[in-house]
């Protein structure tokens, strides 16, 4: 079944123009935090996808042993390694708020690894995040930090979550999803018991809902402004079954992240009226990104198979994210704006 057209139309208004109106900065900065001693491809690959997404500027933050192979990877990126084991937590804190500041959304989780110092800095910079109302991207080892402390974004409406087959699992019994819940009840389930954070479950195809319906989705501490509160109750699940290839590489997941944060990015720039109406509340916008994020990074991946075949590997991927937004969205939104 095809994405409803009033969802694939809200998609498309939160599209940056490239008409020559906007100035550096105004079509997405993208903070990614990640990169841990043994994880230097992930945060790379999430990065790297929010700027071929078309996102203007892209952050990595990590630790100082991840910082030089992820600069070697791209000269694009901008590495920030103040993820230090042995500094002073504040000191920490304070360049990040420092950071944060200059940034519209952060992707916390490829490459973060479990190791306490990483996923202490993990917490404070969603606290940070969602003091200044950034939308968030959770995956990867951010959802097992969530896991953990579910405190971390409950009722954050800004937020999606990106679970695999088996990160979905372990999240919904540790929030409190029943067993017996129907399978295709569960990931509306998980998205009402974490306050309305929409969530993305991956899979054969990919099912994003949003459920604020419950008693814990909280406007207020979402910085959602609203003239009417009920309005902004609302239930909704969209299933993305555009064909992706038939290799699933291990940082396709970090493409998506990468890609959905550049959506979410783009939502900001128009929450903030850098272009557009202002018609579509910032409400929407998670799971307009995690939407158009699902199908672009699909679209990707069939392409790239299509080249390589099964030697096709996440690298692949990446040249073929601007041709799959061409393909999802149309010729004039990938290459002249809205025209």
């Amino acid at each position: 079944m095809p994405v409803p057209r009033h969802i694939l139309e809200q998609m498309k208004a939160l599209i940056p123009p490239l008409n020559g109106t906007l100035h550096k900065g105004q079509s997405g900065r993208v903070g990614v935090l990640g990169g841990a001693l043994d994880y230097t491809g992930a945060p790379f690959f999430a990065a790297i996808s929010a700027l071929r997404f078309g996102a203007d500027l892209s952050h990595v933050i990590c630790s100082p042993t991840a910082a030089e192979p992820i600069k070697s990877y791209s000269p694009d990126l901008i590495v920030h390694p103040i993820l230090r084991e042995d500094a002073p937590h504040d000191s920490v804190k304070s360049e990040l708020e420092s950071l944060f500041s200059r940034l519209h959304v952060l992707v916390i989780g490829p490459g973060l690894g479990r190791e306490d110092y990483m996923q202490s800095y993990a917490r404070t910079a969603v606290s940070i995040a969602r003091n200044r109302g950034m939308f968030i991207v959770i995956d990867a080892d951010g959802l097992y930090m969530v896991g953990k402390d579910r405190s971390t974004i409950q009722g954050y409406r800004r937020a999606v979550i990106t679970p695999n087959v088996v990160e979905f699992k372990r999240l919904s019994e540790q929030v409190g999803v029943s067993p017996d819940t129907p399978s295709d009840k569960k990931a509306q389930m998980l998205s009402r018991l974490l306050g309305g954070v929409t969530v993305l479950e991956k899979g054969a195809q990919d099912v994003i809902v949003t459920d604020t319906e419950g008693e814990e989705a909280d406007l207020a501490a979402s910085q959602l402004q609203t003239a009417d509160p009920e309005r902004e109750k609302f239930n909704e699940l969209v299933k993305v079954d555009t064909p992706g290839g038939l290799k699933r590489c291990g940082g396709q997941g970090d493409v998506l992240s990468g890609s959905v944060g550049a959506f979410l990015a783009w939502g900001r720039c128009y929450e903030d009226g850098a272009f557009g109406d202002k018609s579509i509340p910032a409400s929407r916008v998670p799971l307009l990104g995690a939407v158009g994020g699902s199908m672009v990074t699909r679209t990707a991946s069939r392409f790239a198979f299509k080249k390589a075949g099964r030697s096709m590997i996440t690298q692949d991927m990446l040249p073929e994210i601007g041709y799959a937004f061409a393909d999802v969205f149309g010729h004039d939104y990938q290459f002249g704006g809205k025209l």
